[in-house]
């Protein structure tokens, strides 16, 4: 009887060997095959989900800043072609009825420095 047990003890450390080799080689194979499909990917320049969303993000960004500049020019075309409610002044009426231009204002004089004299 003795020799039967001894048996049994062997084969079912022989089959717990090979059950942790097929174990490590079923995980050296998924690495492995993580590894190629990696490489496979990163050649096809794909983007992390992390640059993805970031980019997302500054586009949605760009768009809300888009619409409310669009917002903006609307209102200011809209203002700008509504009638003025100004007058015009006296002087610039004036000027438009007789035809004559506008006299632009005359620029400061400069002053020149003196002229230096040679040590």
């Amino acid at each position: 009887m003795q020799s039967q047990n001894r048996f049994f003890d062997d084969l079912s450390k022989v089959l717990n060997g090979l059950a942790g080799t097929v174990a490590g080689v079923g995980r050296e194979a998924e690495s492995s095959a993580r590894e190629r499909a990696k490489e496979w990917f990163g050649g096809m320049d794909f983007v992390s989900r992390d640059e993805f969303d970031a980019v997302k993000e500054m586009a949605a960004k760009a768009r809300a800043e888009a619409d409310a500049l669009k917002k903006r020019v609307d209102a200011l075309e809209k203002a700008a072609s509504a009638p003025a409610s100004k007058p015009a002044t006296k002087r610039a009426t004036a000027g438009k009825a007789s035809g004559q231009k506008a006299a632009a204002p005359k620029p400061a004089a400069r002053k020149s420095a003196p002229p230096k004299t040679g040590d």
